[in-house]
């Protein structure tokens, strides 16, 4: 897959598609309802591996009805640019960031509190759960269409060139990369550091250019994205869950007829259930990888980083950004927060 940008552009009026279907069978007709699904990420990550898997079972068990078109590796534009498009109706489906489709629904950013989860059981008791619900129709109310199923981005870590985070006020005029998101900027403005918000697709330039010296992702992205190259140091600081939600363009989703509805979202569900067991077993290894590529990693004082948020006010005050509702679904997962 070499597309450039415009040339994906370009693909998506074509009738047949030009993607990755290629690996799907060709029927004698083109298809009835001909769908496109971009993301920021590169084929090799699970979650394309998956909606791949995912575009094929939807091949088949329509007969050749549906096809899906995978633009991936921010071929169709960064997140601001596709999660636009997605809403305009310009492409079918995106994979935002619960940060990224924040800044259309402040509510989906929720999961992103800083230091919320503990682990895994009680991320999924979330968002598989009311809590989950409660965003999906926060989004439905901007025309977005989310999927049942949350495909996972991991805990997100900090990287740094400059020095090792240890402790809390290590963070002090630290300036780090943060998605395009007021409460990750909140929340390290809380810490001291001085955040600034950059497409992914700009992080590697910014971080070798040093326009910032630190940038907060889970291990994988770290990997695949190769930001070990422009790095030093990785503190594992599990201070964000972050996940991925599956949505569609909701006028499109409602052109589709119900039977072809039930197809298209029982194989997104059911592969994003996979992408879970997948990222599980890619954290198991990808540690001991990244310190073969010379990162060093430090576990610092979560402690700390809890009680200056505190301090800080950050926990009352998106408390009152979110709503009553919203942090009483959040805490009865995670505990007490504020």
């Amino acid at each position: 897959m070499t597309l450039t940008r415009r040339r994906a552009l370009q693909a998506l009026s074509a009738l047949p598609a030009a993607g990755l279907t290629g690996a799907v069978p060709r029927v004698a007709r083109a298809a009835e309802f001909a769908l496109t699904y971009g993301n920021n990420l590169p084929l090799s990550h699970p979650l394309n591996i998956r909606a791949q898997e995912a575009a094929d079972r939807v091949a088949k068990e329509t007969g050749g009805r549906v096809e899906i078109t995978i633009f991936p590796n921010n071929q169709l534009g960064g997140d601001t640019d596709m999660l636009t498009q997605v809403r305009s109706g310009a492409i079918t489906f995106f994979t935002p960031s619960a940060l990224v489709v924040a800044t259309l629904a402040q509510v989906a950013a929720i999961n992103a509190v800083g230091f919320a989860f503990a682990d895994y059981d009680q991320v999924w008791k979330a968002m598989d759960g009311a809590l989950g619900a409660h965003v999906r129709a926060a989004m439905a109310k901007v025309g977005l269409h989310a999927f049942e199923k949350m495909w996972d981005n991991g805990f997100r870590q900090i990287t740094s060139g400059m020095r090792p985070i240890e402790d809390a006020k290590d963070m002090h005029g630290l300036k780090i990369r943060v998605p395009v998101s007021p409460l990750s900027i909140s929340m390290f403005k809380a810490l001291s550091a001085s955040p600034t918000s950059l497409q992914f697709s700009e992080v590697y330039s910014s971080l070798q250019t040093r326009i910032v010296d630190a940038q907060e992702n889970p291990l994988p992205i770290i990997q695949i994205a190769k930001l070990y190259e422009v790095q030093k140091y990785c503190a594992i600081s599990n201070h964000i869950w972050d996940g991925f939600w599956f949505v569609a363009n909701g006028r499109a989703w409602q052109r589709l007829p119900a039977d072809l509805q039930a197809v298209v979202a029982r194989a997104i569900n059911d592969a994003g259930l996979k992408q879970r067991d997948d990222m599980k077993a890619f954290n198991a290894t990808v540690q001991s990888v990244l310190q073969g590529k010379g990162l060093t990693f430090t576990r610092p004082a979560l402690d700390s980083f809890r009680a200056r948020l505190r301090e800080a006010g950050f926990y009352g005050e998106w408390k009152a950004r979110f709503g009553n509702e919203a942090w009483g679904l959040l805490e009865s997962a995670a505990g007490k927060l504020a």
